[in-house]
């Protein structure tokens, strides 16, 4: 491997790659540097004037996973070294970073993990077909047959993979399709929180660096969303970096590659993260010194602003002006014809899986209610009471609990709006609304806590269920409220990026001459300050917003979208509300269990480092019973031992499963007559067939017999006891035993005998309809001959016997008949039927 990196990446081109690493960084520090300065006034002029908004009526928890972690547990690694497959513990602490260890044993001894994995940027994906169409879309020139292999071959059927378009791709597999999931859900919930984008609470820095990043973009004539714009302000700009360096790179290493197409992949994604780590170095170590000398420039320019800080405000409202004059007319028109008939339809778009996905996790937060009031009610207590609110209480950040309302958002497709106001992909605003999401569920978790919290305190905990109940009700109409500011609030900022870059495209080629006399009106002390690219989309913007917000009002109104108009103020109904938030978090298993918190360590284990051990937000996946295979992190045995056995081994024990079963069906065929003489023989052959397939209750057994006896002779089995049949899983009492016990681990056993188990049930099944019709068969093969015999007893005494239609007279033929006397009503059309009262009729149903 090392000899294919450094091979292709000698000394001259590494050079080159420092080259224009450097000089790209060069060109975005001018930039940063001026940003800087227009954020720093934009920061003191709103700290001055102040500014209005939204005020949320449910609280925010400042670190909601203070003291826990996210997830651990064990998986298999693929080993690009060995190109090997081991087991791995893993552990997702509340940073959302994925720590690989040799073993559970090494992360509890506090050694440092082997790998240590950054999500941002990355995709979770399930499937090798999905990863390797992303490869032959990343690789030009390197790509697979359609059919051919992949480079890796999966030691199991359920792959995880992360994969980057710069970096190192990371492949893992687990056991089972559940283990899959929940795993997935994890994966998904690091990218998405690592992709979270920059802090907030920076007001300096994250403006100055988003508005730097977007103008060195514009620059280059990309002004559309871009969709790498994920994790740090290093890796923002190595991705940047990448973006131009990449083609080149390929264009010069991949037609000298040599090897087969997958060892051709395989060495071009070594070299690639090789580039990448390269360009990641070097922007950290670039970026860090930029920020530390506009930081020490922040104080004497901060005094400036604040001692003339009414010029500035003067100036740029006079330069503004004549900007408007220019701008407006050029801007309208586009807004006309290009963008007012869109605007609809994109919102629409944004709103419908948006809606939905905020209306679930309503629903899921509802849920948890529910179960919470449930256990009130059937008496719980208090320490069930405390295990559940610890659970409520990191309901937000548990991504299985949460994927269903994730879902919901994943739906949201801008195809054909894409193309036309150059969308690089809808991933942007789908991660930006889940993680929305994820804070109102945390916020009307945290709100509840603290108002049931500060009920019981007031009133006890005589009546739990009511003050539930109450808690409940006051969130929801609280967590209504917010939803639809946070929605409207989001729906209003994804238009401003869709349509925003596609209107300074349009008006570049005719504003961007126009701007540079504008300069001369703005005094040389404010020019650090002001900058007319910055007042030309601001002018932009305010052509735009009208419309935008317009559109907005006009879907609050509808009643599907469930959102409040602006003109609606909620009242709050809690003043003090706000004061509970200053409240520490509410540590519910002391609470309501007054035992020492769970994790607790000893003084002596935290002098040594380990500290307290943290509560896990999702549960570990362990089959009862069976301990995780490969502990001790041998090497896992060959690929073709792990997956399922394949076709030809499972043919084969199908077969001699069928011939066993053959042979136990004659035995039990073997237990009665052929040809019974009687309906009640016909009854005892059939009963003890179906108490073997059918566990039904003794009630529905009593039901069973009693229908069958007061039926006019006929035997007739409930017609709920064919769906009791084909849903038969207690027949196999055994499991049969292989060498496949001695070849797999202990979860791949399992699994396959779950599976030979079913199949050995729906056989049983088979078999056991085949019994039933047999004796149908025999019925009527005995009911035709006895109907002969006596046809041709009344054919000989025709002439002297009447026509009988009593039961009675049937007696002295020696058949003891099993039907009722009289005619029968039809139930089809009502009309009188002659029964024969030699008819035996066996029904099934």
């Amino acid at each position: 491997m090392g000899d294919v990196v450094s091979s292709h990446l000698d000394e001259d081109r590494r050079a080159m790659i420092t080259v224009r690493t450097r000089k790209w960084m060069k060109e975005f520090s001018q930039v940063y540097e001026q940003q800087y300065a227009v954020a720093l006034f934009n920061c003191v002029r709103f700290e001055i004037e102040g500014g209005g908004g939204t005020q949320s009526q449910l609280l925010h928890r400042k670190d909601p996973l203070a003291g826990h972690t996210i997830f651990s547990g064990s998986l298999f690694q693929y080993l690009e070294e060995n190109r090997k497959w081991r087991n791995r513990f893993v552990f997702v602490p509340n940073d959302y970073t994925i720590n690989l260890y040799e073993s559970k044993a090494a992360h509890e001894r506090g050694l440092h993990p082997k790998v240590t994995i950054n999500c941002a940027g990355y995709k979770a994906l399930t499937s090798m077909e999905e990863y390797m169409e992303l490869i032959n879309k990343s690789l030009s020139g390197v790509k697979a047959k359609v059919g051919s292999n992949p480079f890796i071959k999966c030691a199991t059927g359920f792959p995880l993979i992360l994969w980057h378009p710069y970096a190192r791709h990371h492949y893992f597999c687990v056991m089972t399709e559940k283990e899959q999931k929940k795993w997935h859900a994890v994966l998904q919930d690091c990218v998405r929180d690592s992709n979270n984008g920059l802090p907030e609470n920076c007001t300096v820095k994250t403006p100055a660096f988003t508005d730097a990043v977007r103008l060195h973009r514009q620059a280059r004539g990309q002004y559309g969303t871009w969709d790498m714009m994920c994790g740090t302000p290093p890796q923002i700009l190595a991705n940047l970096v990448m973006e131009s360096l990449h083609p080149d790179i390929r264009n010069m290493i991949v037609p000298r590659l040599k090897g087969k197409m997958q060892q051709r992949q395989r060495n071009w994604m070594l070299i690639s993260d090789a580039v990448y780590k390269q360009v990641l170095s070097q922007t950290t170590g670039q970026y860090e010194a930029l920020v530390e000398a506009c930081e020490a420039q922040r104080g004497p320019l901060d005094a400036r602003l604040r001692t003339d800080m009414d010029q500035i405000i003067t100036s740029k409202e006079h330069v503004s002006s004549k900007l408007r004059a220019l701008v407006l007319p050029k801007a309208e028109q586009i807004l006309r014809t290009n963008i007012q008939p869109y605007i609809n339809s994109i919102l629409e778009a944004l709103m419908d899986p948006t809606s939905r996905g905020f209306a679930e996790v309503r629903d899921v937060f509802f849920r948890e209610m529910v179960e919470i009031s449930k256990n009130s009610l059937n008496g719980g207590g208090k320490e069930k009471m405390g295990e559940n609110m610890e659970r409520l209480s990191m309901l937000a950040f548990h991504p299985v609990k949460m994927q269903s309302c994730y879902e919901k958002v994943e739906e949201l497709n801008l195809e054909g709006l894409q193309q036309r106001f150059d969308v690089s992909s809808p991933s942007v605003f789908i991660s930006r609304a889940q993680i929305l999401m994820r804070e109102q569920m945390d916020n009307a978790v945290y709100t509840f806590e603290q108002l049931l919290n500060q009920s019981l305190e007031a009133q006890g905990d005589s009546d739990m269920c009511k003050i539930t109940q109450r808690c409940q009700d006051r969130v929801l109409k609280k967590y209504d409220y917010d939803s639809s500011s946070v929605r409207k609030k989001f729906f209003r900022e994804a238009l401003l990026q869709i349509i925003i870059p596609y209107m300074l495209q349009q008006l570049a080629p005719s504003c961007s001459p126009e701007l540079p006399r504008f300069k001369e009106l703005i005094f040389e002390d404010f020019s650090r300050f002001l900058l007319i690219e910055n007042m030309f989309e601001e002018v932009v913007l305010q052509s735009v917003s009208k419309d935008i917000m317009m559109a907005v009002k006009e879907a609050a109104v509808q009643r599907r979208h469930n959102l409040y108009r602006d003109s609606i103020i909620l009242t709050n109904s809690d003043p003090n509300l706000h004061l509970l938030g200053e409240n520490p978090q509410v540590d519910w298993a002391t609470k309501f269990g007054g035992d020492e918190p769970e994790g607790s360590v000893s003084s002596a284990d935290e002098g040594r480092g380990f500290g307290r051990r943290r509560k896990q937000v999702v549960s570990m996946i362990q089959l009862d019973g069976v301990p995780l295979p490969y502990e001790s992190c041998l090497e896992v045995p060959g690929v073709e031992l792990i997956p399922e056995e394949d076709a030809e081994m499972f043919q084969s024990k199908e077969e001699d499963q069928l011939e066993n079963e053959e042979d136990q069906l004659g035995k039990e065929e073997d237990l009665g007559p052929k040809s019974p003489d009687s309906v009640n023989e016909i009854r005892d052959l059939i009963n003890p067939v179906v108490e073997v397939a059918v566990p039904v209750s003794k009630v529905e057994q009593s039901e069973i017999t009693n229908k069958t006896e007061a039926t006019t002779g006929s035997i007739t089995v409930e017609d709920g006891v064919e769906e009791d049949v084909t849903h038969v899983t207690t027949v196999v009492e055994t499991i049969p035993k292989g060498s496949l016990r001695e070849k797999t681990s202990p979860q791949a056993i399992l699994q396959q005998l779950a599976a030979s188990k079913k199949q050995e049930v729906d056989k049983d099944e088979a078999a056991i309809q085949n019994a039933i019709e047999e004796l149908e068969i025999a019925v009527q093969e005995d009911e035709s001959e006895q109907i002969t015999e006596i046809s041709a007893a009344e054919s000989d005494n025709e002439s002297s016997l009447p026509l009988v239609t009593d039961s009675s007279s049937r007696e002295d033929s020696g058949f003891q008949s099993p039907t009722s006397k009289g005619p029968v009503t039809n139930g089809l059309n009502g009309e009188e039927k002659i029964v024969d009262p030699v008819e035996v009729e066996v029904v099934l149903s």
